[in-house]
């Protein structure tokens, strides 16, 4: 049983693809899944992000803050920067450029934590640059968004702050402490939980889509464009980034991971709860797009370390 749960997570971009296809021509499958279940369901990805650390995961960071800050610093400044810079040139309609926006300046989700694993990349910095960008985004994702979104509709910080805090914060709070005051339970439950994040993810995206189908029908190509340039362009600066500063192959491939895969689901809850469905609809094709992305350049990578040094060689598992 414990087998079938990690292979089945680990083909959460299969069917984060198949949920938004099937959304797309059979949308009353998934709109049950809206409103107040939407937030709900981000929370319990975070509570099975939050049973996944204890202290000593932070201990880690401190040990090894370099990699980690660079990541969250490209995180932060890269996304944010080409989100508002594709919508500006791209003279996407305000809900769609705010969406797009959103999404760039949320942090790194957990689904890079499974294409690190297949790319062969840096798994345990992958952990750390998405808890770390996690807890940064409390304070960053409102600010960011307030900065660069503000200027085409109005942005309440606080209330994204407020949000943030409840939907991100506190859930990953409840985990930790649960992983610390009840580790007999978490152990039970942590072999499926990440199953039930991806169930989660999957949900969250397709309700979006199915929910605004005949929108993206209708007006997708300039939307699918521009979240494909954008997650282009983080993958390969995030590469670059870490290459400047001289890091090794396997943590270049880690921070591109990290600063090229969102929490499309952070941005679905906050565009939902602050703005309307379209702005939200950036946000679910953000996900779509970048497990697909993410997924090809994991099996590019893993094929070079294949050839290059052998199956048993490399930092993911």
């Amino acid at each position: 049983m414990e087998r079938f749960f990690i292979g089945a997570t680990n083909l959460f971009p299969l069917w984060t693809v198949l949920g938004a296809v099937a959304a797309l021509f059979w949308p009353e499958g998934f709109t049950w899944f809206r409103g107040d279940l939407i937030v709900w369901g981000l929370a319990v990805i975070m509570i099975g992000m939050g049973i996944t650390l204890n202290v000593e995961d932070f201990r880690s960071i401190m040990k090894t803050p370099q990699p980690v800050f660079l990541g969250v610093c490209a995180q932060f400044a890269i996304m944010p920067f080409l989100g508002w810079t594709i919508a500006t040139l791209l003279q996407l309609p305000p809900d769609f450029a705010v969406g797009l926006i959103l999404v760039s300046c949320c942090p790194g989700g957990t689904a890079s934590n499974v294409v690190t694993y297949l790319a062969r990349a840096h798994l345990p910095l992958s952990v750390l640059m998405t808890v770390a960008s996690t807890f940064a985004a409390v304070l960053l994702t409102p600010v960011l968004s307030k900065v660069l979104a503000g200027r085409i509709v109005p942005v309440d910080a606080y209330a994204l702050f407020l949000t943030t805090v409840k939907v991100v914060l506190l859930p990953v709070a409840i985990g930790i402490l649960l992983n610390h005051y009840a580790p007999k339970w978490v152990g039970r439950i942590r072999v499926v939980s990440p199953f039930i994040a991806v169930v989660a993810i999957v949900l969250i995206v397709a309700s979006i889509i199915g929910q605004r189908s005949e929108e993206i029908f209708r007006s997708g190509g300039i939307l699918l464009l521009a979240v494909t340039l954008m997650h282009s362009g983080a993958f390969a600066l995030g590469y670059g980034f870490a290459r400047l500063f001289g890091y090794e192959e396997a943590i270049r491939r880690t921070v591109s991971i990290e600063v090229g895969m969102q929490n499309s689901g952070l941005g679905s809850a906050l565009a939902t709860r602050h703005f309307n469905l379209s702005a939200a609809t950036p946000c679910a094709i953000s996900a779509v797009v970048h497990c697909i992305m993410g997924s090809a350049l994991a099996g590019l990578w893993r094929w070079r370390s294949t050839r290059r040094q052998g199956p048993d060689q490399d930092h993911g598992g």
